[in-house]
């Protein structure tokens, strides 16, 4: 319907299309219109539009309060299914569960973090045969989290996957020879294990197996990677320690 102009006063004027040099107060509170006759150029506040700008505002956080709540609320909901799912599992003695049960207590996935119960289902885990929680359990009885620390123990746990053909643990295991932790320090059974860590593409392992190369004799390296062939090839290895035969004692002349 036609407005009258505040400057011919002929009612003439019309709705006028939006400019961008108009501002965002205008654009938001107001509506421009021009007349038809002196083209005079003017605006009157629309009520209407601070109701809707406020109605889509308050629409927009209505939804961004509500649904991430509902979206969240389905989410705990199925967390929690799916944990009391493996734990009954695990309770039976299920060994996957047992891990699964260890390796979210340990990072605080779905329950709150508890070192203490990561171990205890590493644990079980481990005597039921899983490799990765016999490593796992064997590397928190090394550092001592949730367990009093025990490096005679860790490394029997960590050997067991080790020589089973867990990577990490091959490699793991060969710090433990390498620094005497647990064990007797062994240069060259650092070098096996390192060998067949890296051999799986552990790439620190491969460092670390350089790294020895000068430290060891020749016959030592050769001994070692054909122990580390025999191991990965799952033939019966051969001796891995190298020894030097003492001179026989001269026979006394009569």
């Amino acid at each position: 319907m036609p407005k009258k102009c505040p400057q011919c006063g002929k009612a003439t004027a019309r709705t006028s299309a939006l400019h961008a040099s108009d501002g965002l107060l205008r654009v938001l509170f107001y509506r421009p219109y021009r007349c038809r006759g002196c083209r005079f150029r003017f605006w009157q506040v629309n009520l209407l539009k601070p109701v809707l700008l406020l109605g889509v505002v308050g629409l927009a956080l209505f939804v961004g309060w509500w649904m991430p709540k509902e979206d969240t609320a389905i989410s705990a909901s199925t967390s929690n299914q799916k944990h009391g799912q493996i734990a009954a599992r695990a309770a039976e003695g299920d060994a996957e569960a047992e891990l699964m049960m260890g390796m979210r207590y340990a990072d605080g996935n779905g329950v709150i973090k508890n070192e203490k119960e990561a171990v205890r289902w590493l644990e079980k885990a481990a005597h039921h045969g899983k490799a990765e929680a016999q490593y796992r359990y064997g590397l928190a009885l090394l550092e001592g989290r949730g367990v009093v620390q025990d490096y005679r123990a860790a490394f029997h746990w960590i050997e067991v996957p080790a020589k089973r053909g867990l990577s990490q643990a091959q490699y793991t295991l060969g710090e433990l020879y390498r620094y005497g932790t647990g064990t007797a320090m062994d240069k060259a059974q650092a070098y096996l294990w390192f060998n067949l860590a890296a051999a799986q593409g552990v790439e620190k392992a491969a460092k670390a197996r350089d790294s020895l190369v000068w430290q060891l004799k020749p016959d030592q390296i050769t001994a070692m990677q054909e122990a580390a062939h025999h191991i990965s090839t799952g033939q019966k290895p051969v001796a891995t320690a190298v020894t030097t035969t003492p001179p026989a004692p001269p026979v006394p002349t009569p």
